[in-house]
C-alpha cells in the first residue's frame, strides 16, 4: 500500500511530505511491529495459536480505519503503528499455527504463501491506486482482516499446543482431521503423534516456555541466533527499497513520470508472485539453505547492475537505458522473491523446537521490525545524500550474508518440527521412526 501511496501526488500534497516524514509515514509501521515482539510470543502461548490469530486482525482493523480517517501525519503515523503491532502479533500465531498444524509434506507450500500472499496485497493495492489515484481507498486493503476474524476462531487449534498444555486426546484428533481425513490410526498420524508427545514430555522436564528458555541451552542459542538471521537479513537485501520507495528507483533511472511508476508497480508486484510462488515450489526440491543461497547471489548481482545502470543511465537522456535500469530493478526483486518471501516465514519457524516458538518468533519479529525501522527510514537521506551508491553499498553487505547462511544455517526439508532437534542438538527426544521412512513405508510404528 505504501509503495502505491508514495508515488501519488494526491498523498504527498495531502500531507506536505518532507524527506523526514515520508520516512516517518513509512516505516512508523515498524514501530508496532518492533513492539509486538516484547509480548506476543508469551500471548501466543497462553491463549493459543488461533486466538492470536483472532485478536491480531481485530487489531488491524481498528488501526486500517484510523489511517483511512487520518486528517494529519500524527494520526497517519498512530493508525500505521497500530497496524505494525497487529501484523507482528499477526505473524507470530500464524507462523506457529501452521508449522504446527499442517502435514510436513505440505509445509513448504502453506507456509512459504505466507508471504507470497504479500504479493497479491501489493498488486491489489497497486491496481487500485492506479485506478483511482485516491489515498481515500486505504480502507480497502485491510479487508482480508476482516474476512478471516470468522475463519479463524472456527478453526482447530495447533495439536502442538494442545498436547502441550495436556489435551492428547484432542491432539491427537487435530492431528487424525489435518492429515488423514480423521483417520487416527494413520501410520502417519499415530508416528508425528508419538514425536509431538515424547518431544513435549522431554521439553517439559527440561525447561519451560518462558523468554529465557531461548537462551537456556546451546541449542537454543542456536535455534534463535539462526531464526533471528533470517529476519535481519530479509529486510537488509535491499527488497525494502523496491518495497516502499519504487517511485524513487525509477526516477533515479530516469523514469520520472508518476503514471508510468504506478504501471511498472503493477506489474513488478504481479510478476513478484509469481517468482515467489515459484521458489516455494521449490523449497523442498533445492533445500532451504540453497533455495537462500542461489536467491541471495542472483539478487546481490542485479543490486549491483541497479546501481551501475542508474550511475550511467540516471539522466534520463537515453531512454534504452533507463528501461534497461528499470530491469535490473524487476530481476533483482524476482531474484529476491524466489527465495526470501517464502523462506521469510518458512525457515525461522522451522529450526525453533516448541518451548521457543512463540517466544522466539516474538524476537524474530523484534529485530526484523528493528532492523526494517532503520532501513526504511534511512534509505530516503541515503538517495538524498549518495544516490545510486546506496544499491552498492546495500550489495556489498548482501555478499556477507552469503557467508553467514552458508556457514551457520541447517537443512530443514523432510523432517518433522520435532526431528530438527538432530540437526540443532544432536539428539531425537522420540523413539519412534522418522515421519518420511514411515510415509515412504521404509519403517513401521505401533498404534497409540
Amino acid at each position: 500500500m505504501m509503495n502505491a501511496l508514495n508515488i501519488l501526488p494526491s498523498y504527498t500534497d495531502y500531507f506536505t511530505l518532507t524527506t523526514t516524514t515520508l520516512s516517518l509515514n513509512t516505516a512508523s509501521v515498524w514501530v508496532g511491529g518492533i513492539v509486538s515482539g516484547f509480548v506476543a510470543g508469551a500471548f501466543c502461548d497462553r491463549a493459543g495459536r488461533k486466538w492470536t490469530m483472532c485478536w491480531s486482525s481485530a487489531l488491524c482493523i481498528i488501526g486500517a480505519i484510523i489511517q483511512t480517517a487520518a486528517q494529519n501525519i500524527g494520526m497517519f503515523v498512530a493508525a500505521r503503528v497500530i497496524i505494525g503491532f497487529g501484523a507482528g502479533v499477526a505473524a507470530v500465531g500464524a507462523a506457529s499455527y501452521l508449522a504446527e498444524t499442517v502435514a510436513l509434506t505440505w509445509r513448504p507450500f502453506v507456509l512459504g504463501f505466507y508471504w507470497d500472499a504479500w504479493f497479491i496485497g501489493a498488486s491489489i493495492s497497486a491496481g487500485i491506486t492506479y485506478g483511482t489515484k485516491d489515498i481515500l481507498n486505504t480502507w480497502a486493503w485491510r479487508a482480508p482482516s476482516l474476512i478471516q476474524i470468522l475463519p479463524a476462531m472456527l478453526c482447530i487449534e495447533s495439536p502442538r499446543w494442545l498436547a502441550y498444555k495436556d489435551r492428547k486426546d484432542d491432539a491427537l484428533e487435530v492431528l487424525a482431521v489435518a492429515h488423514a481425513w480423521g483417520d487416527t490410526t494413520d501410520p502417519m498420524v499415530v508416528a508425528e503423534y508419538r514425536e509431538i508427545t515424547e518431544t513435549l514430555e522431554f521439553e517439559k522436564i527440561a525447561g519451560s516456555v518462558s523468554a529465557l528458555e531461548t537462551i537456556r541451552t546451546p541449542g537454543n542459542r542456536k535455534r534463535v541466533m539462526i531464526c533471528i538471521s533470517v529476519g535481519i537479513f530479509s529486510m537488509t537485501m535491499g527488497n525494502n527499497i523496491v518495497t516502499y520507495y519504487f517511485g524513487t528507483m525509477p526516477n533515479q533511472a530516469g523514469v520520472t513520470d508518476f503514471n508510468t511508476q504506478l504501471k511498472v508497480n503493477i506489474i513488478l508486484s504481479a510478476w513478484a508472485l509469481v517468482c515467489a510462488l515459484a521458489g516455494t515450489m521449490f523449497a523442498d526440491k533445492l533445500g532451504r539453505r540453497m533455495l537462500c543461497l542461489v536467491s541471495t547471489a542472483s539478487a546481490t548481482v542485479f543490486l549491483f547492475l541497479t546501481g551501475g545502470f542508474s550511475n550511467l543511465y540516471g539522466d534520463g537522456a537515453n531512454v534504452s537505458g533507463s528501461y534497461a535500469t528499470v530491469a535490473m530493478m524487476f530481476l533483482f526483486m524476482d531474484c529476491y522473491s524466489f527465495g526470501w518471501t517464502p523462506l521469510t516465514m518458512l525457515y525461522p519457524v522451522e529450526v525453533l523446537n516448541y518451548s521457543t516458538r512463540a517466544t522466539g518468533m516474538g524476537m524474530y519479529m523484534f529485530w526484523a521490525n528493528g532492523i526494517g525501522l532503520l532501513v526504511t527510514f534511512a534509505f530516503p537521506y541515503s538517495f538524498e545524500a549518495i544516490g545510486w551508491k546506496t544499491y552498492m553499498f546495500n550489495a556489498t553487505f548482501n555478499a556477507l550474508t552469503i557467508l553467514y547462511i552458508w556457514y551457520f544455517w541447517v537443512e530443514t526439508r523432510g523432517k518433522t518440527l520435532e526431528e530438527i532437534d538432530v540437526l540443532i542438538e544432536g539428539v531425537k527426544h522420540a523413539d519412534v521412526p522418522d515421519l518420511m521412512d514411515v510415509i515412504k513405508g521404509k519403517a513401521v510404528v505401533d498404534s497409540v
